[in-house]
């Protein structure tokens, strides 16, 4: 679906972090501005860190989810320096963490795509394939693309397009 990820009405919604949980711009900027800068940077130092290909979870705060799972994506270099691997690792590791808080529903970001430069169609293909080989208890994912160009290759890759 097309929309504003930090307007979805679901449990858990994905932040496309950095490894130091800093707000940054893009969708990390825009999930801290909505959610409450202040609060979230605090829930964020606590944790410190997370490693590119895992997730780890805060409280929604200002959201609507109950949940925002910050899901560390790679920089892209060429696609043959792990990034792959650590982009399904992102979404995998993602859908684990809302299970374990018990969260039936999520919404994900196109990761890695903003500045870390992944490109769209290879990002979205390595996103479908690793939510669909997923065997995490989540009832309802939700891929929320903010621009048209990702949207449509969501569309066309999970055959709705």
């Amino acid at each position: 679906m097309s929309g504003d990820i930090t307007q979805q009405d679901v449990d858990a919604v994905v932040n496309a972090a950095n490894e130091h949980l800093a707000g940054g711009g893009g969708v990390d900027g825009a999930i801290h501005r909505a959610a409450g800068w202040d609060r979230l940077q605090a829930a964020c130092r606590e944790i410190g860190r997370c490693a590119t290909g895992d997730a780890v979870a805060t409280a929604g705060f200002g959201l609507k989810a109950k949940w925002i799972i910050h899901a560390v994506g790679p920089r892209y270099h060429d696609g043959r320096h792990g990034e792959p691997e650590l982009l399904a690792s992102a979404y995998r590791r993602s859908l684990e963490v809302a299970a374990q808080l018990g969260a039936r529903s999520i919404a994900f970001p196109a990761i890695s795509t903003g500045v870390y430069g992944y490109p769209r169609d290879a990002a979205a293909r390595i996103a479908v394939v690793t939510i669909r080989a997923a065997e995490a208890d989540v009832d309802l994912v939700r891929l929320v693309a903010f621009d048209e160009a990702t949207l449509r290759l969501y569309e066309e890759l999970l055959g709705a397009g």
